[in-house]
C-alpha cells in the first residue's frame, strides 16, 4: 500500500501554507481524505489587431449545413443564408478536425482552441494553452484587459499556459461595468485593497516547497495547478492597479442606456445582440483585443423560445434521425448564424481610421463537434470572417473533403455522417487555422499543437 494512501500521514483540510505575516489555504488534496471517504465533486499599441472566438455546442445538422461546392462559385446552405450579405468577408471551411481529439467527444468545447490530447482510455486530462491566450500575451500589455472571457451560457473557452481554465463572465451588466462603469470606491481605496507586500506565493514559497516534497504525484499536480491559479490572480491584480489612473472609455447616454437596459431572458435574440454589442464596443474602445464567447454549454441550455424551440441544443442534436428533430436543429443552426451575422454587421458599422472595424478583427465561429448524435468530430463546422487588413482573402468555400471524395451526397445520410466521424484529409487540421490566426496578429510561433503549417488557402 502506498504510504500516502495510508492513515499514517493525512493533512487537515484546514492546513495552510505559511510565510512571514501571510497564510494561504490549500485546495482539497487526496492526502486530506481518509481511505474509504468520498471526495466532494468539485508596435502593436498603434495598430490594433483583434481576435474574436465564438463557440456553438453539439455541432450542427450536417445534412442541411453542408455547402456542396468549393471555391468562389458556391451557394450558402440554408442555415448560412444570412451570411450572403457578408460574402466578401467570410470563408466557410469544411473538412477540418483535431487529430488528438477524434472520437473523444466529452472535451470538444475544452479543446476547441487548444487541440490538447484527450486520453482515449478515460485517463486524467490536463489541457494546454488556448490560441486566444497566446494572442493575449502579445497584445495584452497595450489594453486594460489582456482578454475577455464571456459566456452567454456555459463556461470559458480560454486556458492558460498551465492548462488552467480562466473564469467567464455571464452577466451583461457586469461586463458593462467592467468595461465602462464608474468605480464606487475611490482610487486610493481600490489601490490599498489591491496592493500586496510582495507576492503571497513568494512569502509562502519555502513552506510550499517543503510540503511538495512530502506529497504523492497526483497531489503535487493538484498543488501546482492551484498555486498557478493563485499566481494568475496576482498578475491580474497587478494589471488592475496599473490601470487605476487611466479613465475608462466614455459612452454617449443613448448607447449606455441601450447596453444597460433590462433584458427578458426569454427573448434570446435580444440577449445575444446585447453580448454582440458589448463585444464590439470592447474592441472599438481598445479595452481588449482578444475575446472568447461560448454561446451555450455542450450539456444543457440553448433553447430559443423566440422561434418556438423549447428543447436544449444537446437534446436536439441527439435526434436519432427524427425528421422533426432535424428540422428544429436546422432552425437553431439558422438562428445562431443570424446572430453571428449581426455581430459582423456591427463590426462593419463601426469605423476606425476610415475603415470598418471588421477589417482589423479576425473572427472564428464554430464547434468542436460536427455531428452530435454520434459525437462525430471530423468535418467541423467552421467559419472564418473579417481581418482583410490582416491579410485574409474571403468570398470562397475552402473544402478539404472535395478533392478526395469528388462530391457530396447528403441524400445518403449515413455516408455523409461518416465524413463527419472520420476525416477525409488527415492533414486538414484545425490547429493549422489556429496557427494562421496567431501569426496574423503577430504571435511569434511556427507551430501550434499538432499543426502542420499555416492555412494558405485563406491568405491573400
Amino acid at each position: 500500500m502506498s504510504y500516502f494512501n495510508s492513515n499514517r500521514w493525512l493533512l487537515s483540510r484546514r492546513q495552510v501554507l505559511r510565510g512571514v505575516g501571510v497564510s494561504l489555504g490549500l485546495p482539497l488534496l487526496e492526502c486530506m481524505i481518509a481511505p474509504g471517504t468520498a471526495a466532494p465533486t468539485a508596435s502593436l499599441a498603434a495598430k490594433p489587431k483583434r481576435s474574436v472566438f465564438l463557440y456553438i455546442p453539439n455541432g450542427v445538422n450536417t445534412l442541411t449545413w453542408q455547402i456542396e461546392k468549393g471555391g468562389k462559385d458556391f451557394e450558402f446552405s440554408k442555415p448560412m443564408a444570412s451570411l450572403e450579405r457578408h460574402r466578401a468577408d467570410v470563408t466557410p471551411i469544411s473538412g477540418l478536425h483535431h487529430p488528438m481529439v477524434l472520437g473523444k467527444h466529452h472535451n470538444c468545447d475544452k479543446v476547441w482552441l487548444t487541440g490538447a490530447n484527450v486520453p482515449g482510455d478515460g485517463g486524467a486530462f490536463r489541457n494546454t494553452v488556448s490560441a486566444d491566450q497566446l494572442m493575449a500575451e502579445t497584445h495584452g500589455p497595450h489594453t486594460r484587459f489582456a482578454s475577455l472571457e464571456l459566456a452567454i451560457e456555459g463556461h470559458s473557452l480560454a486556458w492558460s499556459r498551465d492548462g488552467i481554465q480562466l473564469p467567464a463572465e455571464r452577466s451583461p451588466r457586469q461586463i458593462f461595468n467592467l468595461l465602462f462603469g464608474v468605480e464606487r470606491e475611490s482610487k486610493s481605496t481600490i489601490s490599498r485593497r489591491l496592493q500586496r507586500r510582495g507576492s503571497i506565493l513568494d512569502a509562502v514559497a519555502a513552506d510550499a516547497q517543503r510540503l511538495n516534497a512530502r506529497l504523492g504525484a497526483e497531489d503535487r499536480s493538484k498543488l501546482d495547478e492551484y498555486l498557478t491559479a493563485v499566481r494568475q490572480v496576482e498578475v491580474r491584480t497587478e494589471r488592475a492597479e496599473s490601470w487605476l489612473n487611466i479613465p475608462k472609455p466614455k459612452l454617449d447616454p443613448a448607447t449606455e442606456s441601450r447596453l444597460t437596459r433590462p433584458v427578458d431572458l426569454s427573448r434570446v435574440r435580444d440577449y445575444h445582440s446585447l453580448f454582440a454589442d458589448l463585444m464590439v464596443l470592447a474592441l472599438k474602445t481598445d479595452s481588449t483585443r482578444v475575446i472568447t464567447c461560448m454561446i451555450c454549454s455542450e450539456a444543457q441550455g440553448g433553447s430559443i423560445p423566440d422561434i418556438g424551440i423549447s428543447q436544449s441544443r444537446h437534446g436536439l442534436s441527439h435526434h436519432n434521425g427524427d425528421p422533426e428533430q432535424l428540422r428544429r436543429l436546422t432552425e437553431t443552426d439558422t438562428f445562431l448564424v443570424e446572430q453571428f451575422s449581426y455581430l459582423l454587421d456591427q463590426l462593419k458599422l463601426h469605423q476606425e481610421e476610415g475603415r470598418p472595424l471588421l477589417d482589423t478583427t479576425q473572427v472564428l465561429w464554430g464547434s468542436g463537434m460536427a455531428y452530435g448524435h454520434s459525437h462525430g468530430n471530423a468535418n467541423l463546422p467552421t467559419i472564418l470572417a473579417g481581418g482583410r487588413g490582416l491579410g485574409y482573402r474571403h468570398g470562397q468555400h475552402v473544402d478539404f473533403n472535395l478533392p478526395k471524395i469528388g462530391q457530396y451526397n447528403v441524400a445518403d445520410a449515413n455516408g455523409h455522417y461518416r465524413i463527419c466521424s472520420r476525416p477525409v484529409d488527415d492533414h486538414a487540421r484545425l490547429s493549422n487555422l489556429l496557427l494562421t490566426m496567431c501569426q496574423r496578429v503577430d504571435v511569434e510561433t511556427d507551430n501550434f499543437q499538432d499543426s502542420l503549417g499555416t492555412l494558405s488557402q485563406v491568405l491573400s
